[in-house]
């Protein structure tokens, strides 16, 4: 039997929102499912519970009022995080991919997450 966990797209305003709206789709009240794009894409791959012997999917409904609210100003958001927080040597890619998304150019944190469904739990992805 294949595990439906459904995304209250409408809850999602930020990525920090995505992280919680996740959590407790998958690991109900205050649940983790990654707080980052590396541990969510981790926790894609199972053992941090999604069924590790089961099918499973993820609803996200209402997705494109979360793609609207993940586009290009939370990127530019998400970035300049990033860009405060990463190593000296990963400054400058970052500071391109920046100013990318200050002109509106490049894939925005909506985007990121969709790759990273696709990449590590591919087909489980069901935009709504």
């Amino acid at each position: 039997m294949t595990a439906i966990y459904v995304l209250d797209g409408r809850r999602i305003r930020t990525l920090e929102d995505f992280w919680l709206v996740m959590g407790e789709a998958v690991n109900g009240p205050g649940g983790y499912f990654g707080r980052g794009l590396d541990s969510f894409a981790d926790c894609l791959r199972g053992g941090f519970g999604t069924p590790d012997d089961d099918e499973f999917a993820v609803e996200w409904h209402d997705h494109a009022e979360s793609a609207r609210a993940l586009g290009p100003a939370e990127t530019v958001r998400q970035l300049e995080i990033r860009l405060s927080r990463c190593h000296p040597a990963n400054r400058p890619a970052v500071a391109e991919e920046l100013a990318a998304a200050r002109n509106g150019e490049g894939p925005t944190v909506f985007h990121w997450l969709v790759e990273i469904f696709e990449d590590e739990a591919p087909g489980v992805l069901l935009l709504r």
